[in-house]
C-alpha cells in the first residue's frame, strides 16, 4: 500500500467514524423524545440531519476520489465499498432519527396516549444494535457483526406485535386516531433502525472475511427447495 494511499483511507475511516457518532447520538435523542418529546429538540436534529446529509456526500466524493487516484485491490478496495455503504446507512438512520422525534412531537397536539412499554424497548434494542454494529466495524470484528445479524428477527417480530396492537387500538378508540397512527408510524420508523444496523453489521462480515451474506437465509432456503 503506498503512503498516498494510507494516508487518505486514514483520513477516510476518521470522517466515518465521526459521522457514526453524530448519527448515533441524533437516534437516542430521538428515541428519548418517545418519552419527552420536545419541538426544540426535533428542530435541532432536522438541522443536524442537513450535516448529515453534508457528510453522506463528501465521504462518497472521497471514496470515488481514491478509487479514481489509487486503483486498490483486495482489502483496501472492501474497505472503501463497506465506508461508501455504511456511509448511506448512516444517512438514512439520521432520517429516521427526524421522523421518529416529528412522530413524537406529533403526540403533543393530539388526544393523549400512553407510549407502549414494549416500544421503549423495542427502541432500546434497536439502538443498541446500531451502536454494536458500529463496534464491529472499529473493531474489525465479524463475530460481534454476526450476533447483530441474528438480533434482527426479534425486532421484527415485536415490530409485528406491535403493528397488531396498534390497530387493535384503533378500533377500540377511534377517536384517538391521529395519536395512534403517530405511534404506528414510529413503530415502522425504529423496525427500520434495526434494518440499517443489520445492513451495516453485513458490511462488516463483507470487509473482514470478504463474505456477502446479505439474503443468505433467503437464498438457502431457495437452494434447499430447488
Amino acid at each position: 500500500m503506498s503512503v498516498h494511499l494510507q494516508l487518505d483511507l486514514h483520513d477516510l475511516h476518521k470522517d466515518l467514524l465521526s459521522m457514526c457518532a453524530a448519527v448515533e447520538d441524533m437516534i437516542h435523542r430521538a428515541v428519548d423524545q418517545l418519552s419527552s418529546p420536545s419541538m426544540e429538540d426535533t428542530r435541532r436534529l432536522m438541522s443536524e440531519d442537513t450535516d448529515i446529509d453534508r457528510w453522506d456526500v463528501r465521504i462518497e466524493e472521497s471514496c470515488l476520489k481514491i478509487l479514481a487516484l489509487h486503483q486498490p485491490v483486495a482489502i483496501d478496495l472492501r474497505r472503501i465499498t463497506t465506508v461508501l455503504k455504511i456511509s448511506g446507512e448512516l444517512e438514512r438512520v439520521a432520517d429516521l432519527a427526524v421522523n421518529i422525534a416529528e412522530r413524537a412531537v406529533g403526540l403533543l397536539d393530539g388526544p393523549s396516549v400512553q407510549v407502549p412499554d414494549r416500544l421503549k424497548d423495542m427502541a432500546a434494542r434497536a439502538v443498541d444494535m446500531l451502536h454494536r454494529s458500529i463496534d464491529s466495524y472499529v473493531e474489525l470484528d465479524s463475530k460481534k457483526a454476526r450476533l447483530v445479524c441474528t438480533e434482527d428477527d426479534a425486532i421484527d417480530e415485536t415490530n409485528r406485535i406491535l403493528i397488531g396492537e396498534m390497530i387493535q387500538y384503533m378500533h377500540q378508540s377511534p377517536d384517538r386516531l391521529d395519536s395512534l397512527l403517530h405511534l404506528f408510524s414510529a413503530v415502522r420508523q425504529v423496525e427500520r433502525v434495526a434494518d440499517h444496523a443489520t445492513n451495516i453489521a453485513e458490511d462488516v462480515v463483507y470487509l473482514v472475511e470478504g463474505r456477502i451474506i446479505r439474503h443468505a437465509k433467503k437464498l438457502e432456503r431457495l437452494d434447499t427447495k430447488a
